[in-house]
């Protein structure tokens, strides 16, 4: 029977701080919900810095750019520089450019993607809403395809069409052209409302059933967003901690990277969770667990200072 995650309290602190010298932290559920910090989550990122530890922000979001994300840190209280966030948009735009790729991307997304392709100079589409103005089936009538495509990249798409799906997928028909996710996380984490909030894999898996073939994917659980920031900073995954609220991607991504892992219970996944986890007999359940669990990141502060 695999185990629970190991709740840090003082009897094990010391040991948790001793085991990593870089920590690579999820925003979304973890730091920050919406516009509002979680708890005392800055404080306690802070700290970390404070012992000398090595802080990188890692996101699937790719909404902002890295700019756009370190006036967010520095809005909220956390000390942050562009270097050391790293977003799905980001990993992205240094993927096609590690490829030598030279045509154009067709983005299915926001500034935050189009963004960090313009930092690495390569070409894009437009973004912004494109609605269906005429029946469905007049689109192959109408609709033209711009022959400098040569991948298309699908982010979180608030003007996501059917137009837009269309075009996708008819560009994917080139089996040349290369089909990019950002990430494939079901939902944001909101917090006091009922409703659902569709996250960015909701508009991949309808340009994937519909092209018929698989993405790259940027973001977590990959490897490659770990590629990026290890290859740049020289990072040693045994003394790398993963912190995250969503362990099918988080503490996933943290496993498949040979990372320490921590889970807080602020965003997706709760308790119950991962009690259901640790007696399953499927294998890959058992994957999801952390090494470590806290209610909530904030939680560190307290803790730190029996230290001082």
């Amino acid at each position: 029977m695999p185990q629970m995650p190991k709740i840090i309290d003082q009897t094990c602190l010391r040991a948790f701080l001793n085991s990593f010298d870089n920590v690579l932290t999820d925003c979304d559920g973890v730091l920050w919900s919406g516009d509002n910090i979680i708890g005392r989550a800055n404080d306690a990122v802070n700290k970390l810095r404070s012992l000398g530890k090595k802080i990188f922000y890692v996101t699937n979001n790719s909404t902002k750019s890295r700019d756009e994300y370190v006036k967010k840190c520095e809005k909220l209280g956390f000390i942050a520089s562009k270097e050391e966030i790293v977003s799905s948009s980001f990993v992205m735009a240094q993927y096609l450019k590690q490829q030598g790729f030279n045509k154009k991307v067709y983005v299915v997304g926001t500034s935050g993607m189009t963004a960090e392709l313009d930092n690495v100079g390569i070409a894009h589409t437009d973004i912004g809403p494109e609605p269906l103005t005429v029946s469905p089936f007049k689109l192959p009538e109408t609709m033209e395809l711009d022959p400098e495509v040569g991948a298309v990249a699908v982010g979180f798409d608030a003007d996501f069409s059917f137009p837009k799906l269309m075009r996708a997928a008819s560009h994917l028909e080139d089996q040349e052209c290369l089909f990019i996710a950002t990430n494939t996380d079901e939902r944001f984490p909101i917090t006091d409302s009922k409703l659902v909030f569709p996250g960015t894999g909701s508009f991949v898996r309808c340009v994937e059933t519909v092209a018929e073939r698989p993405p790259l994917i940027m973001g977590k659980p990959s490897e490659k967003m770990f590629t990026v920031i290890s290859e740049k900073y020289q990072l040693k995954p045994s003394r790398t901690l993963m912190i995250g609220d969503r362990c099918n991607t988080d503490i996933l991504f943290g496993k498949n990277c040979g990372l320490h892992t921590l889970v807080v219970l602020t965003g997706v996944t709760k308790k119950e969770d991962l009690e259901m986890w640790s007696k399953s007999s499927d294998e890959e359940k058992h994957r999801l667990l952390a090494d470590y669990c806290l209610p909530q990141l904030g939680d560190l502060v307290d803790l730190l200072k029996t230290l001082e």
